[in-house]
């Protein structure tokens, strides 16, 4: 009796650490998704660390050894390189070529002045930190660390370096990711930055003012905080959603990891607030659920599926009493106002209309507007997000399928083509308007966003394009034939309501 008690007693362990093992497999499996990583792998870095499940290491624990262990062997260093380069300076001027024509000649003022048309920027060099997120070499970090490198290398916790060459980059989200040619590197796995509590403990790690790579500790002490630092970049649609932290971040530690004490990446460091541009207090990094979205679209498309929803909103305690007033607002509440709605938007077929409070998407309560971005901000055009607002204090909920920012639902693919690497939105001239002008046809510059255009000139929105390399362009056909083959070009075109042509030389090797 006594050895069959044995025999089952061993069946039943075997069966159940079968059973455990199993389910936690399958755990993995689940909540890794996305971003180029497999699922249920448990990288090496994260064995070697003690750290094969997240109960190793409970919340709020003080000794960091574990985390930071794992982690360390995946944030690299990244070193950029950007060539000196010869850059158009033509400016449209709303007063005579020269002013002082009866007393100098051009040459004489840009002997005293410098040469009106162009200028000399020297080679440059810089570095920031990036983070590994799959095993083939797949690294995330921020665009504003690649953003212009004509060469990117990477150094990793070992000392080896790469290569590097950059997979897609989005100043809105100001993120990139980047590949070097390696495989079975450690990787960081996602964590989920919805879990991220105020007052737990977070690590930053990265490689700041050109040090090795440097462990920092804080809390999180904010959580969808919007700065306006993204306003400058070359987007209308900038995204900002900011994990806050009190972790010490400097320069250089752009791009490298925020993780929490499981060692999972939650957050990818971007700024600081600061009046000496140091480490006064306070830190900021992308939620690790969006950066998970812009790695995944970069590698899958080349640029960010982005939905749009079409909606401007405003806390409904922060609302000003005037604006109360015009939208005749009597009931409030937790919430978010809106305040304005884009036509042709998925906002507008979804049946909401200024005055509405939205108080939840997808079961998510929001109240702040860049929670509701930051929500929107993961999903794809031809989404559907389930909306509860409030209309005259009744609740109503509504399905939305979300657009793309033409007004689309299509997903669309980053052209690989001379045309695109030029950064612009283009389009035909109005023939009327050419009529006008006088001339036989021109290709206008609507947007001018991120590429060769913003790199390497300083032209404006609403140039109008009549020559490449001193062949005439009528239409986007036209200019798409003249770039195809060339290396490097002169556009030359006017600013609609000033006088003369004016030349821009470009350069598109390196692009």
């Amino acid at each position: 009796m006594n050895l069959k008690h044995v025999f089952f007693t061993v069946i039943i362990s075997a069966a159940t650490a079968l059973g455990v093992m199993w389910g936690y497999s399958n755990y993995a499996k689940a909540t890794i998704t996305f971003g180029g990583q497999e699922k249920g792998t448990i990288p090496s870095n994260y064995k070697l660390a003690g750290l094969t499940d997240n109960t190793n290491t409970p919340p709020g624990a003080i000794d960091f050894t574990q985390p930071a262990a794992a982690a360390l062997p995946t944030v690299v260093h990244i070193k950029t390189k950007t060539n000196a380069k010869q850059v158009s300076n033509n400016l449209p001027r709303t007063q005579p070529k020269n002013p002082f024509s009866d007393l100098f000649d051009d040459n004489m003022l840009e002997q005293f002045f410098g040469n009106r048309n162009g200028g000399y920027v020297p080679e440059q060099r810089a570095s920031g930190s990036g983070v590994i997120v799959s095993q083939d070499g797949f690294i995330v970090t921020n665009n504003h660390v690649v953003e212009n490198a004509d060469e990117l290398t990477v150094t990793l916790s070992n000392k080896k370096s790469y290569t590097a060459k950059v997979v897609g980059r989005d100043p809105a989200y100001d993120l990139a990711v980047i590949k070097i040619d390696a495989s079975g590197l450690p990787f960081l796995l996602y964590g989920n930055s919805d879990d991220v509590k105020i007052g737990q403990w977070v690590l930053a790690l990265g490689y700041p003012l050109n040090l090795e790579t440097t462990v920092t500790a804080g809390i999180v002490s904010a959580k969808s905080r919007s700065l306006g630092l993204n306003k400058n970049t070359k987007t209308s649609s900038a995204v900002e959603s900011f994990i806050q932290t009190d972790a010490a971040v400097n320069q250089g530690n752009s791009g490298g990891a925020l993780i929490n004490t499981f060692g999972e990446l939650v957050g990818i460091n971007s700024a600081i607030a600061s009046p000496t541009g140091y480490y006064s207090g306070y830190s900021y990094a992308i939620p690790v659920n969006i950066v998970k979205k812009v790695v995944d679209d970069l590698i899958k498309y080349g640029n960010v599926q982005r939905g749009f929803l079409g909606v401007s909103t405003y806390n409904t305690y922060d609302l000003p009493e005037e604006e109360k007033a015009k939208l005749n607002l009597k009931y409030s509440g937790d919430g978010l106002v809106i305040t304005g709605v884009t036509d042709n938007s998925a906002a507008v077929e979804a049946g909401l209309k200024k005055g509405d409070i939205i108080k939840s998407v997808n079961g998510t309560s929001v109240t702040l507007p860049a929670e509701l971005q930051e929500i929107v901000t993961r999903y794809k055009p031809s989404d559907k997000i389930k909306i509860v607002y409030t209309r005259d204090g009744k609740e109503n909920t509504v399905s939305a399928t979300l657009k793309n920012s033409l007004g689309t639902f299509e997903v669309v693919k980053q052209e690989n083509t001379i045309l695109s690497k030029l950064g612009a939105d283009f389009a035909n001239l109005d023939p009327k308007k050419a009529k006008e002008y006088g001339i036989n046809g021109g290709v206008v510059v609507k947007k001018i966003k991120d590429g060769a255009l913003s790199d390497q000139t300083r032209m404006r929105d609403g140039f109008i394009i009549v020559k490449i390399n001193d062949k005439e362009i009528k239409n986007m056909d036209e200019l798409n034939k003249a770039l195809s083959a060339a290396k490097a070009i002169t556009v030359s075109g006017f600013y609609p309501g000033y006088d003369g042509l004016y030349d821009y030389p470009i350069s598109l090797e390196n692009e």
